[in-house]
């Protein structure tokens, strides 16, 4: 069976191009590298193109059953900066691959990986369930919801078999520092760099952090036992403070003799205060798990770092 990932070259894309291996899949990943990307496991079949691009699309999905979307080209920061290059950059090309997928006959499950950090907006309720109101308050959850709504439509209109994914905050082994995304990786860099981390809205926001490794297997979960036509949340079930997520960070820096100086910033206009998903659907439909404990899973992305395995350098901004 071939399953094609398309931004497989990226953090939650190369943990779960691992898993899909590991199943016994076959593979092929579409990104905008010209060749394989350093890491990226050499068995997949790599094609380097625009997914936007029809022609290049239809070629590289003939003889495949199985698709996951991953691709993304912004993150709420940048999206806030430039919400039209948000939007060019991302909705188009999502809505050529379900107008290809509709034309075709072997897809047999779509997963679309949208955001339940941005899609819900203010939760008027926590743990956040999937029929929660969603009003997204940046250009980045405004044009994920829309990618979903343009899925859904074509799955009622065209019968393209797909199933939504909404991560929350994932973090973990592999994710590089300085993107605009990611305050875990972002604040170790910074530590180990002797450079101050910055909090925006330290006590004030809530996030639910989950494992890379989790949103994986919660992502194969939901394609391979998800039903079509369905949202799913992915996440651990519970809130931390970003304040809270510096707290554990600091007491793994200070065993390794490091001190770490903050930067308490005010919440951005960008930013829900609060954002916890609630998994049970996922649970109930397929039977997935959250394994990794976030004091377990933020010891391995320290102890990764540490190692000298991240690109601390090169990437700062």
């Amino acid at each position: 069976m071939v399953c094609c990932v398309i931004g497989g070259s990226g953090f939650i894309g190369r943990h779960v191009v691992q898993r899909l291996l590991a199943d016994g899949r076959e593979v092929r990943v579409i990104g905008r590298h010209d060749r394989l990307p350093i890491g990226l496991d050499a068995r997949v079949s790599y094609l380097s193109g625009d997914y936007g691009d029809r022609a290049f699309l239809e070629r590289a999905i003939s003889d495949v059953e199985e698709i996951i979307d991953l691709a993304y080209s912004t993150v709420p920061k940048s999206s806030f900066d430039n919400p039209i290059h948000d939007i060019t950059t991302n909705l188009p090309q999502a809505v050529n691959l379900f107008q290809v997928a509709a034309e075709g006959n072997r897809i047999r499950k779509l997963v679309v990986v949208s955001s339940g950090g941005t899609v819900y907006g203010p939760a008027q309720h926590v743990p956040i369930i999937e029929d929660h109101q969603t009003n997204p308050i940046s250009p980045y959850g405004i044009t994920k919801l829309a990618v979903e709504k343009y899925a859904l439509m074509y799955h009622r209109l065209f019968n393209v078999p797909v199933t939504i994914v909404r991560p929350g905050n994932a973090y973990g082994e592999g994710q590089l520092p300085y993107r605009g995304q990611g305050f875990i990786a972002t604040a170790i860099a910074s530590i180990l760099n002797g450079k101050s981390v910055t909090v925006f809205g330290g006590d004030q926001i809530i996030r639910d952090y989950i494992h890379v490794s989790d949103v994986a297997s919660g992502i194969i979960s939901a394609m391979e036992s998800g039903h079509i036509g369905r949202c799913y949340n992915l996440g651990s079930g519970t809130g931390l403070t970003t304040n809270e997520v510096l707290h554990y960070i600091s007491a793994l820096s200070e065993q390794s003799g490091m001190v770490v100086v903050a930067e308490q910033m005010p919440l951005r206009t960008f930013d829900v205060p609060i954002n916890v998903l609630d998994c049970c659907r996922l649970q109930s439909d397929t039977g997935w798990r959250a394994k990794i404990d976030f004091c377990e899973g933020l010891e391995r992305v320290w102890r990764w770092f540490l190692d000298g395995r991240a690109e601390l350098h090169g990437h700062q901004k």
